[in-house]
């Protein structure tokens, strides 16, 4: 029996399956539309659109430097548990895709979906390996340096935390330099290069707090506003010394500050750091509680 792409379209949205996959269904059943269904069910393709709606609040950071294409990647890529987020078939999908948005260089993850890998389109590609873990996989975020710049990666902890790095005018042997700054972003959490990053609004809002705090000091009863205003001022060293890079403490000697250690041996322009799951939400049923829903389910059915 012969079929059409538009057979193949319809299959693929009844099943959730990649094109391919259902291509390749459609031709081992000879056309047979519910004899396809049925196969990759089989084959335990078609169960990954069952998946869409769990939570998938685990996962990894990967990171990718591609010197001839003169890209690095850092990129979050999410499943449901970390036993799966642990093994080395996921971290070959967290690394599979980081190649691609190296070579490619996508605007955004939609466009990332739509770029092609192993023969197949990156959502495709999800969706199957999906079937294969038996868990959701979602690509939650990247980001690209294009650039002839010197670029570190570091991750930690398999995945828990990445980070990429550009230094410009790296001078030859300052490598362990360099990875230490990537260590560094990764312990203490900067959020800004320099103090001259930081915009006008934040440090506004840094001193409004401030001010506030002080006034609620019955130390600070009988200083006049103008006097409480100069030791704010004089307080937003700290802040800056906690959330600007390069007026950090250095985590290895915290007798020196990063600007020290990194001296004229290159100049940080730019970082990124991913945290895997910050700001998603987790499961947490507990085992009574799956277990009166399974049987609640089987009640209805």
């Amino acid at each position: 029996m012969e079929f059409t792409a538009k057979d193949v379209m319809t299959l693929r949205e009844k099943s959730g399956a990649g094109m391919l996959e259902c291509k390749k269904a459609l031709v081992d059943a000879d056309g047979d539309m519910e004899a396809a269904a049925e196969l990759l069910r089989k084959r335990g393709i078609a169960k990954a659109i069952k998946k869409e709606g769990r939570i998938a609040a685990e996962g990894a950071v990967g990171a990718f430097v591609c010197e001839k294409c003169g890209a690095g990647v850092l990129v979050e890529i999410n499943c449901e548990s970390d036993f799966v987020s642990r093994g080395d078939k996921f971290h070959e999908i967290v690394d599979a895709v980081a190649k691609v948005i190296a070579t490619d260089k996508p605007a955004d993850v939609d466009a990332l979906n739509a770029c092609k890998l192993d023969g197949a389109t990156v959502k495709d590609y999800i969706t199957n390996q999906t079937a294969v873990i038996g868990e959701k996989i979602s690509i939650r975020r990247f980001e690209i340096y294009n650039t002839e710049n010197k670029i570190e990666t570091y991750i930690h902890m398999g995945g828990k935390v990445g980070v990429m790095v550009e230094a410009a005018g790296f001078k030859a042997g300052s490598e362990e330099t360099l990875h230490d700054v990537a260590l560094q972003i990764a312990a203490a959490k900067p959020s800004f290069v320099n103090k001259n990053e930081v915009p006008a609004d934040v440090l506004a809002k840094e001193k409004e707090i401030m001010l506030v705090q002080m006034q609620n000091d019955p130390k600070n009863a009988n200083k006049p506003q103008n006097i409480l205003e100069k030791i704010v001022e004089g307080k937003l060293g700290k802040y800056y010394q906690d959330n600007c890079l390069m007026e950090q403490a250095f985590v290895k000697d915290d007798s020196q500050t990063v600007a020290q250690v990194v001296g004229s041996k290159f100049t940080v322009t730019r970082f990124v750091r991913f945290e895997m799951g910050e700001g998603l939400e987790k499961k947490s049923e507990n085992l009574q509680d799956e277990v009166a829903k399974q049987v609640e389910a089987m009640k209805k059915g």
